[in-house]
């Protein structure tokens, strides 16, 4: 009998330490759970606030608590990406990868970061990825082909597009840019003839007949804005693109001419097309959403105008 209540009393114990470390156990997965959760949005509002160091901190965090969370890595990712710590940020979008190979928000990153580093083969291998899961997405493999200089292929890509009728206005602009870059003369002088620091627009413009030197088209557009001379600004700056058809200087000018003519649909065309020639080049990047924002204006499109005049003022600050 007495032996009976012993194994009765240790069953009972046995229970009630199961129970509790159970319960210590569930306790432990619920305040890992709450600290994860605390410390990853206070890393998302971080980010917004451009804070990028403190929110890779409580990144930090979150990894400590789940090392195998694609999100975590995702967001790692996009922080060092704004660093332009692109290493960092290639690493881990690849350990998000790991976890979620179709993603195709992670994938579409991943392009992205290859571009800023001008890995524009290895960006061209992940897009088609893209591609195979989503084809709408073949307007950017348009670009990166036009970036990496493979211009037959860009073709063939476009004639593919449009016999499945998935051609897009951007898709029309890039059409255009490479029918225009088959124009380009094949005989033009690269030897500047004179420095033209000092002449007039007149005496520039016969040089520039001459030579089809870019240089000094640049010296005739940067005079003809300082004059406010914008008819001729734009019908220079347009014709300049059927010779350099890359140069996203040009695209910037034609639609400032676009905008001080009052053409602003014409002059978002031009713009929306031209930025997407930009690379690596932060003050110019924000001259596009400035005029992006006057255009938007300009047809009473106000959220649309307020929206790329801040990304035009977020991009000043970080140059600061």
């Amino acid at each position: 009998m007495k032996n009976k209540k012993v194994h009765t009393y240790l069953l009972i114990g046995i229970i009630l330490i199961s129970n509790f470390s159970y319960a210590q156990k569930i306790n432990s997965i619920e305040e890992n759970s709450l600290k994860f959760q605390t410390h990853f949005f206070e890393a998302l509002k971080q980010k917004a606030i451009k804070n990028y160091t403190k929110a890779i901190e409580n990144l930090e965090k979150c990894y400590e608590i789940d090392s195998l969370n694609s999100a975590v890595h995702f967001e790692f990712s996009k922080n060092y990406f704004l660093l332009e710590n692109y290493f960092e940020a290639k690493y881990f979008i690849d350990k998000a990868l790991e976890i979620e190979s179709q993603n195709i928000f992670l994938l579409t990153h991943e392009v992205n970061i290859l571009r800023a580093q001008r890995n524009f083969k290895k960006a061209i291998e992940i897009q088609q990825k893209i591609i195979e899961i989503n084809p709408k997405y073949s307007d950017k493999l348009v670009l990166l082909y036009i970036q990496n200089k493979d211009f037959n292929k860009a073709e063939q890509l476009i004639v593919e597009i449009e016999e499945k009728v998935l051609s897009t206005k951007r898709i029309k602009g890039f059409k255009l840019y490479l029918e225009n870059r088959k124009k380009i003369g094949k005989a033009i002088s690269k030897k500047a003839i004179f420095t033209a620091e000092n002449l007039d627009i007149e005496t520039l413009k016969k040089g520039y007949n001459k030579n089809k030197e870019y240089k000094l088209l640049q010296k005739i557009l940067n005079k003809e804005e300082e004059n406010k001379l914008f008819e001729a600004l734009y019908v220079d700056s347009k014709n300049g693109l059927e010779l350099f058809p890359a140069q996203p200087y040009l695209y910037k000018m034609n639609g400032l001419a676009l905008n001080n003519l009052g053409k602003y649909n014409e002059a978002i065309d031009v713009l929306t097309l031209g930025i997407d020639f930009v690379i690596d080049n932060v003050t110019l990047e924000a001259d596009f959403y400035e005029l992006l924002s006057i255009s938007y204006e300009g047809i009473m499109k106000h959220n649309e105008a307020l929206k790329f005049k801040k990304k035009a003022q977020d991009l000043r600050n970080k140059t600061e």
